[in-house]
C-alpha cells in the first residue's frame, strides 16, 4: 500500500470491508444464502426456545436414538452428528410450526410441541438458519440439495 494517499487508502478499506460483509452475508461455507442478521437472530430464538431440550450448542439429548418407555425419543441433535441436515427446508419449518405429531406413525410419539402459535414464519425460518450453521459445508450441500423439491411454504 506504499504510494497510496489517504484517500485511496481509505477506498480500499472500505471495499475490502464490502467484500467481507457481502462474503458474511452468503452464510456459513457459502451453502445457504442466510444474512448474518438472520442468523444471530435465529441463534436468540433458539437458545430461548429450542436449547432447553436440543443443547445450547444443538448436541441433543443423550441416548436420543433410543427410544423413552411412552415411545418418544429424546430430542436429537441440531448439529452435524444429528439426521436434521437430512430434511429439506419444508419438512424442518413444518415440524417446528406444526410439532412433531404430524408425523406421528404406530410405535413412534414425538415430543417436539408446536411453536407456530409462539413464532413468526420469518423467526422459524431464522432458528433453521441458525442450526444451518452448525454443519460442516458437506452437510449443508447435502441439505440443500433435500430443500430442492420441500421448500419453505
Amino acid at each position: 500500500m506504499i504510494g497510496l494517499t489517504p484517500q485511496r487508502l481509505a477506498m480500499a478499506i472500505a471495499a475490502s470491508a464490502l467484500v467481507v460483509l457481502a462474503l458474511a452475508a452468503c452464510g456459513s461455507g457459502g451453502a445457504t444464502s442466510s444474512s448474518s442478521s438472520q442468523v444471530a437472530q435465529g441463534r436468540a430464538i433458539y437458545q430461548a426456545n429450542c436449547a432447553a431440550c436440543h443443547g445450547a450448542n444443538g448436541e441433543g439429548q443423550p441416548d436420543w436414538k433410543r427410544q423413552n418407555p411412552d415411545e418418544t425419543y429424546p430430542a436429537p441433535p441440531h448439529d452435524a452428528s444429528g439426521h436434521t441436515w437430512h430434511h429439506g427446508d419444508g419438512l424442518l419449518f413444518r415440524t417446528v410450526h406444526d410439532g412433531g405429531k404430524i408425523y406421528e406413525t404406530p410405535g413412534f410419539k414425538s415430543a417436539m410441541p408446536p411453536f407456530g402459535n409462539r413464532l413468526s414464519s420469518d423467526e422459524i425460518k431464522a432458528v433453521l438458519a441458525y442450526i444451518k450453521t452448525l454443519w460442516d459445508t458437506e452437510k449443508q450441500g447435502y441439505q440443500v440439495e433435500a430443500s430442492k423439491n420441500d421448500q419453505f411454504p
